[in-house]
């Protein structure tokens, strides 16, 4: 979606909160707040500036689970796996 215009951010919410209103569940996920379903990925970069920074994920959380973590430890991004 940025090569055809939309800056970093305008993507990133096209694909979680608008995609969630578009098909009418945007009371239970697409953005993250108290209530709602949230899996969630982590970068080392700002997307935001650099979309292409989401091909290099670094941490997956889905469910309250830990499935990935590549942050080394102490480093102040690391969390533990329960």
């Amino acid at each position: 979606m940025v090569e055809y215009g939309m800056t970093p951010l305008q993507a990133i919410r096209s694909a979680t909160s608008v995609a969630a209103e578009n098909i009418g569940l945007e009371d239970r996920v697409g953005s993250i707040e108290k209530g709602k379903y949230a899996d969630l990925i982590a970068v080392a970069g700002n997307p935001a500036n650099d979309v292409t920074e989401l091909e290099r994920v670094k941490f997956v959380m889905k469910g309250g689970q830990v499935f990935r973590n590549d942050f080394p430890a102490g480093s102040g991004t690391s969390a533990s796996r329960n």
